[in-house]
């Protein structure tokens, strides 16, 4: 397998991790929306649009679901 085929694959990875995260937090009440916009992931929280890195929003739901439950 090639580089750039890796570098894909942890890519797909990290949308699939993402969006798993993304769905337990509306699932569990907190947050409204998420998803990608701008090259930046978007999470409807609060009332409140906030725009990170994948990585940061990824960092974020963790910790988000982490103190719910």
């Amino acid at each position: 397998m090639d580089e750039e085929m890796m570098q894909r694959e942890v890519e797909a990875m990290s949308i699939n991790r993402l969006n798993e995260l993304g769905n337990r937090a509306i699932q569990a009440g907190l947050i409204a929306r998420h998803g990608y916009y701008q090259g930046q992931y978007e999470l409807l929280h609060q009332g409140n649009s906030v725009l990170l890195s994948p990585e940061e929003a990824e960092n974020y739901l963790e910790n988000l679901l982490h103190k719910a439950a």
